[in-house]
Order: C-alpha cells, then sequence, then structure tokens
C-alpha cells in the first residue's frame, strides 16, 4: 500500500516517443504556437476563448507526453493517456461552444446547468493530475489542500472559517469566471510568456546561446577562476530569457560544471557556482523570466517600469556572486583557462556579435512602451532576420517550424503549473484568506515592519518551494501581497520583494530544485550544493530589504537619493562578500570578516547613522589586518 501511495505521489517521466508519433505531436504543437502568435498578435479574440483554447490543447499535449508516474510507458501513451488526452479536448469543446453564454452570464445568479457541471469537474480533475505528472507532489498538495479548504473550511476556528460554499458554487467560481482556472497565470502563460520562451528558443536555435558563451569565455575565460566566471555570466544572460533556474541549470550546467570541475573546482562548489548564476537570470532584466509578466499583469504595474526597477538589484546580485567566486579562487590559487582554450572578444564578436540585436530591439521596444506581447514579437522576428545574414545561422522553414513545437512543448510543464496556481489564487479570493493572512502575521510582528518582512520573506521562500518561479511568486503574491500592502510601501517594492524570494525559493535548502537539477550533473549532494550556492549569492538575500527602505535602488525617488543608495549598496556588496570568503589580498582573521560583514549590512541600510557605523566598522577592519596595511603602503 505505502509503495502504491509513494508512487502516485511521484511526478511522470517526459516520454521517448516513437519517432512518428514525436513528428505528429511536434507538428501539433508548432499549430498551437502559430494560434498563439496569431491571436495575440494580428486578431483580437475574447481572452476567455483563446485560454480555453490554449489550456485544453496543452492539456491533450501534455497526457500524451508525460507518464502516469514510475509505472507508466515510456515509449508510448497508454489507453488511460489517450482517455485522459481526448476528454481534455473535449472539455475544450464544450466550453468553447459554450463561451458566449459563459461570459454573458451572471455568475452565481444563473445556475449552472448539468453539462456545465461535468465539463467545469472533469477540467478540474484533469488540471490537478497535470500538475501532478509534470510538477510533482508540493504544488499538487498545496491545489489539494485549498480545495478541501474551500469546500470543507467553513466550520474552523481562529477565524479561519468563512461562509459555507456549495459545489456548484465552488465550480462555478472556479471554472466560468476569471478569477479561478482561467485567471492572471494562465492568461500570461497564453500570450506574454509564451511569446518570450519562443524568443529564447529562436536565439538559442539560431546559435545565440553559443555566442553567449563564447563572448563569456573570451572575457572572463583567461582570468582568476575563468571558468566559473564564464558560468557566471552565460548562465546569468541565458537565465533571464529561460525564466526557470531549474532548466537553465539543466542547459548551461551541462557544459559549465565539468569545465569547472577540470580546472580544480570541487563537485559542490562547482554545481553551487551553476545555481546561483542561474538563479539571478530570472531576476536579471530586459526579460527577468516568466514571473515579472505575471507581476506586471497581477499588479497593473507597466512591465517596462518593472525591468527599469530590477536593473541594480540584479547587478547587485550578480557582483556579489562574481566577487565571492573570485576570491574563492585566489584563496584556493585556481586560474584561469589556458590562451588555447578561449576565444577572444573580436572573434566571439566577429562569429555571433549580431545576437546583440534582438536584445537591443527588445530593450528598445520596452522603453518605447510597447506591450510585452509585441515586444517578444519584435524580438523573434529580429531573431530570424539577424540569423538570415550568415548561412551557419540562417534559420529555414524547417528549422522554424522546429523551433516554435519546441516552443510548444517547453511551454507544457508551465501551462499545467499556471493552471494550478489560478486555482489556488481562486480559492484565497473566494475565502478571504488574504486578509485572514495578513492579520496572522501582523499578530506575529506586533508593530514592527522590519519583523513583518522578515516573516514575509520566509514565508515567500516556503510557499515557494518546489514549485516553479511564476506559481511560487503568484502565490506568495496572492497570501503575502496583502500584508505589505498595509504598510508604508509603493507596490514596486512590495511586489518585488515579493518576487525576489519567490525566485531564491529555487536554490534555498531543504527543497532547492535547482540544486537537485545540479546535483545530477556535478554528482554531489543537493543540499551540499544548496548551501554553497545561498552562500556565493548571500546579497540576494539582504537587498531586497535594502530596496524597501531605500528605493533609490530600484531607480525610483530623486537622482542623489538614488546615487547615493547605489553606491552605498555596491561597497557592502563588496563589503559582505569579502567578509563571508574570509580573504582580500589574503586570509582574513576572524575579527576582521566579522567587521566586513557588518560594515556590508549597514551599508545596505538607507540610514545616516548605519553608514556611519558601516564607514568606521571598515576603518577598523583596515587598521586591524596587517596585510591589508601593508599593500596599502607598498601601493
Amino acid at each position: 500500500m505505502s509503495n502504491i501511495l509513494s508512487s502516485m505521489l511521484e511526478t511522470g517521466a517526459k516520454r521517448s516517443l516513437t519517432p512518428g508519433l514525436l513528428r505528429v505531436l511536434q507538428s501539433v504543437a508548432a499549430i498551437i504556437a502559430l494560434g498563439v502568435i496569431y491571436t495575440t498578435t494580428i486578431v483580437y479574440v475574447d481572452l476567455f476563448a483563446m485560454t480555453i483554447v490554449f489550456l485544453s490543447s496543452m492539456l491533450a499535449l501534455l497526457f500524451l507526453l508525460y507518464t502516469p508516474g514510475p509505472w507508466g510507458r515510456t515509449d508510448a501513451p497508454g489507453v488511460s493517456d489517450w482517455v485522459l488526452s481526448l476528454i481534455s479536448v473535449a472539455s475544450g469543446v464544450y466550453f468553447l461552444v459554450e463561451s458566449s453564454r459563459i461570459v454573458e452570464r451572471i455568475t452565481l445568479l444563473f445556475p449552472l446547468e448539468t453539462p456545465d457541471l461535468i465539463a467545469g469537474s472533469a477540467l478540474l480533475f484533469l488540471t490537478i493530475e497535470a500538475t501532478r505528472r509534470t510538477v510533482g507532489f508540493g504544488l499538487t498538495s498545496v491545489v489539494a489542500v485549498f480545495v478541501l479548504y474551500n469546500l470543507f473550511g467553513h466550520g474552523l476556528p481562529l477565524g479561519l472559517g468563512f461562509r459555507e460554499v456549495g459545489y456548484n458554487h465552488f465550480i462555478d467560481i472556479m471554472m466560468f469566471t476569471s478569477d479561478g482556472l482561467f485567471g492572471v497565470p494562465l492568461r500570461v502563460a497564453a500570450t506574454y510568456a509564451f511569446l518570450f520562451v519562443l524568443f529564447g528558443t529562436f536565439l538559442s536555435r539560431a546559435g545565440g546561446a553559443d555566442f553567449f558563451f563564447e563572448l563569456a569565455s573570451a572575457v572572463a575565460g583567461k582570468r582568476v577562476g575563468g571558468p566559473a566566471k564564464i558560468a557566471v555570466i552565460s548562465s546569468g544572460l541565458y537565465g533571464t530569457m529561460s525564466g526557470s533556474p531549474t532548466s537553465d541549470v539543466v542547459t548551461t550546467g551541462s557544459i559549465t560544471i565539468p569545465m569547472m570541475q577540470k580546472l580544480g573546482y570541487g563537485r559542490s562548489l562547482s554545481g553551487s557556482v551553476e545555481v546561483a548564476a542561474s538563479t539571478g537570470g530570472s531576476l536579471l532584466p530586459p526579460v527577468m523570466g516568466s514571473a515579472a509578466f505575471i507581476m506586471a499583469e497581477y499588479t497593473g504595474i507597466e512591465y517596462r517600469d518593472i525591468a527599469i526597477a530590477g536593473i541594480v538589484p540584479a547587478l547587485l546580485y550578480y557582483i556579489c556572486v562574481y566577487t565571492q567566486i573570485h576570491l574563492r579562487s585566489q584563496k584556493m590559487g585556481l586560474q584561469g583557462l589556458a590562451e588555447t582554450e578561449v576565444s577572444t572578444v573580436r572573434v566571439a564578436m566577429s562569429n555571433g556579435g549580431l545576437f546583440i540585436i534582438p536584445l537591443l530591439v527588445l530593450s528598445v521596444a520596452l522603453v518605447l512602451g510597447y506591450s510585452p506581447t509585441y515586444v517578444a514579437a519584435f524580438a523573434s522576428l529580429s531573431v530570424i532576420a539577424v540569423a538570415a545574414i550568415k548561412p551557419s545561422t540562417r534559420m529555414g522553414l524547417k528549422a522554424i517550424w522546429e523551433a516554435l513545437g519546441e516552443t510548444t512543448l517547453r511551454m507544457v510543464s508551465v501551462t499545467a503549473a499556471c493552471a494550478a496556481a489560478g486555482l489556488v489564487i481562486g480559492g484565497i479570493s473566494m475565502t478571504g484568506l488574504g486578509g485572514k493572512f495578513a492579520d496572522l502575521v501582523f499578530l506575529l510582528a506586533g508593530n514592527s515592519g522590519f519583523l513583518v518582512l522578515i516573516i514575509s520573506a520566509i514565508l515567500a521562500i516556503i510557499l515557494g518551494m518546489g514549485m516553479p518561479t511564476p506559481s511560487a511568486f503568484i502565490l506568495a503574491a496572492v497570501l503575502v501581497g496583502p500584508t505589505l500592502s498595509s504598510l508604508d510601501f509603493t507596490a514596486m517594492q512590495s511586489n518585488m520583494f515579493i518576487l525576489y524570494f519567490a525566485v531564491l525559493s529555487a536554490m534555498t535548502p531543504p527543497v532547492a530544485v535547482a540544486a537537485f537539477a545540479a546535483s545530477a550533473i556535478a554528482n554531489a549532494k543537493p543540499l551540499g550544493i544548496a548551501v554553497g550556492a545561498v552562500k556565493l549569492a548571500i546579497t540576494a538575500f539582504v537587498v531586497p530589504f535594502a530596496f524597501m527602505y531605500g528605493e533609490g535602488l530600484l531607480l525610483e525617488g530623486p537622482v542623489w537619493g538614488i546615487v547615493l543608495n547605489c553606491l552605498t549598496a555596491t561597497i557592502g556588496v563588496l563589503a559582505l562578500s569579502a567578509g563571508i570568503e574570509g580573504f582580500w589580498k589574503d586570509t582574513l582573521h576572524a575579527s576582521a570578516r566579522a567587521m566586513l560583514i557588518m560594515a556590508g549590512l549597514m551599508f545596505m541600510a538607507p540610514n545616516i547613522i548605519a553608514l556611519g557605523i558601516g564607514v568606521a566598522l571598515l576603518v577598523a577592519a583596515f587598521l586591524t589586518t596587517p596585510h591589508l596595511r601593508s599593500r596599502a603602503k607598498t601601493a
């Protein structure tokens, strides 16, 4: 019995289908991609109807692509998989045919008909099963808990109860409005996120990923710690487009981790470097992964403004990781790659410099105020145009067709996660749990705003553990957001704070899904990799608190405040990095390390008293460290 239960809790495996069936599904996937492009950029289609078709199509593919668990066939779908796929299509057809009536009806006033209940119940079951197969027990259990809470939680004590919700009421809100399954996460998956993944796929297929790696190798390969620095630069550039720390680790880590190990980096350290570098990609503008699109849709803040606000925090993140890698490599005596093993910047630019143009197109389109949909479309078209200049990178119709299919297949699991997140959001809204949650946080924190931030950060990390970044953000935003919105912070500050900790959940122990992905490549323990990654990216856990009290880090406020916040935060990151590593030109003794760590924290606190303490601690660390004084005199 226990074996059956444990098997039911495991995710399915992605099938290695026969060539014939795979070609058919890839063609179907390409047609879906064309449909998304057509309905988002060329012709206006009712959003509810479009989302219905998108979800049912993706679910139909999902059940054929993923096994139901460890026991499922990996070479071909079974009978149950075909049945679920057909039910997905049938449910989508029903909702599409009835979409006009569904949109025009008054929710809860007009009762659902029996076919409505059957189709809605089927779609609820299909979504939960699809989530279990692709994302796993973590998000599936969260959805199940919220479904049960909605249906049976009205009698709970301690203020957690609510007015009783019947099953018909539940299905009506969840399946026949835009407040549940067809809410913000799924709409984003069917529009912005899909098109940006398409851009990333085109760029990778045309050779853009190879160019970024070659450029990173040319810039940092020969320096101290060159292989690790290549991982930081290339994984960051790739990660901003992929939007998934886990997939970034698998893609770039398969190259960078063995390269680091070859030159003396330990198994755990090489995995930690890749995880830290890849996780930061979801925070790096201009794309910032699909979570930023959900943030824009959920909050109403322009995506352009989010991308601009994310520039300085992301740079501080990578300054911290890069500095610690440099100091660690110096401490370990690790050198860079040999002259013959790296390219030059000139050669790298000659081979693929044109791939910078799509990134410029993307950035300019954002600044000019185009919607994320058109930004992604312009960037994708520019990739095709740039790739056509050289025969070696040119994408013919076959390559474009394959890229369209690949994009859809990559979005299958993301769609399941976004649909599940919609169910959670609907459940929270229906029961008013967000307000109750805020009351609980304030009860624990009292009148301390700083303690509220600490509790909110911990909750965002816990809620995001084991989940894709978009689901992690939206779940944290719905539960934690009302708490922060009641404090004296802007919407940008509050939601950027939540976004940071939702992203960091991918590498935070004990779950740390990105670390588990790296462990298979590095052949090291996931926990050791996760702890090492957190240490390398320690600034990321501090910077959100800094921009909550100093909005200059988000490039908001007066110019002098922006300059001061950015300057002091940069000094703080360098001091904190040196203190964490215990090295600056030479090994630092314990007291100097402690003073540097405290100085780093003080410099990132936008407060004149804290700044004074930070300066005093820096001076004290300098005066009590002989090798720093002697080097200063020599210089």
